[in-house]
């Protein structure tokens, strides 16, 4: 019988050329993070994360920066360090989006993100939107990528319209949202007891690819899963985010840097809240299109603040687990 030596490769520094970011919701009711365990986890297909992951793309920019202190323990003469403590911890993390979307703009704005929903007829203008049309209620056999219709009501959806799904806002207090919790109602008088104010911070949206003859069928599915009796769905041009508000946003972040010879490094945040208002950037597109009008890539520049939970292994205190996984065959040390 004969048996193959495999001989370990030499160490070599990590290679990669771009960081790609996942969120994840955070139950803000409970207040249970998403979790993220790379022994199970860690080789998964960038394309396809595992639940309740989402992909929010490709990075143009990602720093970590600990402003955590670390202090000595004194004692005896002169005053000779016995040990030392961590005190005043904090982690911030700086990332710029390359992408533009639902999630990107919710997770980087300074408070709630709104959708435009479409208006009523003659309905003043307001700055996040006027007064809503009518919701259309969902009839039963609804599913999370197809959005069963009154027949009478098809005419006011076409391909390619982007749609809300929710329920109707009848009072409720704390946080709403299907899926997500979106944002936070003190009073019914604080909303001005709009039905339509829960799909208009709602995050389950989705665009419409065809619109048949009994519904509408959905290019990606809801965030919230399957409909619940009660949902309406509300046509949407758009989102807006507002600086000021007093709500923040809270996600679970994972960041990937996918090494080009097969190692991976993880950066996994269970509760990140943004630390700064929305802010963009311009950056210079390569040549020969930079020769274009001077054509430049918007980016959406976010700070984060890592917020502690609990590793139950042994009970600490931590704000982010930092994973590597060495590629197949290679040296540990």
């Amino acid at each position: 019988m004969s048996t193959t030596t495999i001989i370990p490769l030499p160490l070599t520094p990590p290679i990669a050329r771009r960081i790609r970011a996942y969120f994840a919701p955070v139950n803000r009711v409970a207040g249970i993070p998403a979790i993220f365990d790379p022994a199970q986890n860690g080789g998964f297909n960038l394309d396809a994360p595992p639940a309740p992951w989402l992909d929010l793309g490709w990075l143009d920019a990602f720093e970590r920066k600990t402003e955590t202190k670390v202090i000595p323990l004194r004692g005896g003469a002169p005053g000779l360090p016995l040990s030392q403590v961590r005190t005043e911890i904090d982690s911030l993390v700086f990332i710029n989006f390359v992408n533009w979307g639902k999630l990107q703009m919710a997770v980087t704005a300074g408070s709630e993100q709104m959708n435009l929903l479409a208006t009523a007829t003659g309905a003043p203008e307001n700055g996040s939107g006027g007064t809503a049309g009518a919701a259309v209620p969902l009839n039963a056999g609804s599913t999370a990528t197809f959005l069963n219709l009154p027949v009478n009501q098809l005419s006011n959806f076409f391909q390619g319209q982007m749609v809300v799904v929710d329920v109707d806002y009848t009072g409720q207090t704390g946080y709403v949202g299907s899926g997500v919790s979106a944002a936070f109602v003190s009073s019914a008088g604080g909303v001005n007891s709009d039905v339509n104010y829960i799909r208009r911070v709602s995050f389950n949206v989705a665009r419409v690819i065809s619109v048949t003859s009994v519904g509408l069928q959905l290019a990606q599915p809801l965030i919230a899963g399957v409909p619940i009796v009660g949902m309406s769905v509300q046509p949407i041009l758009g989102f807006v985010d507002r600086e000021g508000s007093n709500f923040f946003q809270e996600w679970s972040g994972l960041f990937v840097v996918p090494g080009e010879q097969g190692d991976r490094i993880l950066f996994h945040y269970p509760r990140l809240q943004i630390s700064s208002s929305a802010a963009e950037a311009m950056k210079p597109l390569d040549a020969p299109l930079s020769k274009v009008d001077t054509l430049g890539r918007v980016t959406q520049v976010a700070k984060f603040r890592g917020l502690p939970v609990t590793d139950v292994n042994d009970g600490a205190q931590v704000v982010c687990f930092r994973s590597y996984i060495p590629a197949a065959s290679t040296n540990l040390w």
